[in-house]
């Protein structure tokens, strides 16, 4: 895919993070995709983990944005600027060849999305852009026998949608792509201790709660799991904190978790029955962000009858 010596980039433009692969070096970045806009005069003031940093204590002159929402391209400006801000960063210096790009896509994106995406890596410096669809990248990267005619299922969840294929002999036999992912989970969250508590939290507090004592199906490391969060009491508007439970997390995210598994369920039904077959030999590859929340695999092989790797 690469030649020697150009210098050859891949991105996983994700709507959580960004990750900057270089040739030879392997990751060299690895990126929240959030942007700090000054609003008066829609100049970028940070970019990545200074700007994520920022979210939610910004003045009101300053932005805090995710530019991709659910996996597409939501503003495009941002994203360039963003994409711009990343090659050059990796590239460190000004090299006189521009590099190739290779940029991961969701497999659900319109034509329009993909254009998008070529121009704004263009934008950033490169006359070589190819898109790669983000299962297909995802199958590879974990080393599965894509160009087999044998059926190999990934399951991709990552900050803004979850991508469920089934590859064979090196293309996406079928897929279906859900806006379900990590960044629905801190929602859910977050609207699960504003009922239950009437407290109101933040989308970095939800996600520390998920990453401490998230699971999707019940583990011996979070039976008497607990965490403290601090957040802003919706009765009297004053500061007050909580002691929140593994189970409680667990029952805070059920329903978004079933959205994800369905997904799963109604690409197995789509599956020639050849291809089946071979699922059920190899398993289902959980890859992506969102498959480190504790016993999913879990839930998935229960779901499905499907061993889970």
């Amino acid at each position: 895919m690469f030649t020697m010596f150009s210098k050859d980039i891949g991105i996983d433009l994700g709507t959580a993070n960004t990750l900057v692969f270089m040739r030879g070096k392997g990751i060299v970045m690895r990126e929240p995709s959030v942007v700090a806009v000054d609003v008066r005069t829609d100049e970028v003031l940070a970019v990545g983990k200074q700007a994520k940093e920022m979210l939610g204590r910004t003045p009101g002159s300053i932005v805090a944005v995710r530019p991709l929402k659910d996996g597409v391209i939501a503003d495009f400006d941002v994203t360039a600027a963003m994409l711009k801000y990343f090659i050059k960063k990796a590239l460190k210096s000004n090299t006189l060849n521009r590099p190739r790009i290779v940029v991961c896509i969701p497999s659900g994106v319109t034509e329009v999305e993909r254009r998008a995406v070529e121009d704004a890596a263009r934008q950033a410096g490169s006359n070589n852009v190819d898109l790669i669809e983000e299962p297909m990248a995802a199958a590879i990267g974990a080393g599965l026998p894509v160009g087999e005619p044998t059926g190999c299922m990934v399951v991709d969840i990552g900050g803004g949608t979850s991508e469920v294929a089934v590859i064979s002999l090196g293309d996406i036999v079928t897929s279906v792509s859900v806006r379900m992912a990590g960044d629905k989970f801190d929602e859910a969250i977050v609207s699960y201790v504003k009922k239950k508590y009437n407290l109101l939290i933040g989308e970095r507090t939800a996600e520390e709660i998920k990453i401490r004592i998230g699971s999707a199906f019940p583990t011996e490391e979070t039976i008497n799991a607990f965490v403290e969060i601090k957040g802003r009491n919706l009765v009297d508007g004053l500061p007050k904190n909580v002691t929140i439970h593994a189970d409680e997390v667990r029952e805070a995210l059920a329903d978004s978790v079933m959205i994800v598994v369905d997904a799963i369920k109604d690409t197995l039904e789509k599956t020639p029955p050849e291809l089946a077959a071979d699922i059920i030999d190899r398993g289902i590859m959980l890859t992506g962000g969102g498959a480190l929340l504790r016993g999913l695999d879990k839930l998935v092989s229960q779901e499905t009858g499907i061993p889970v790797h």
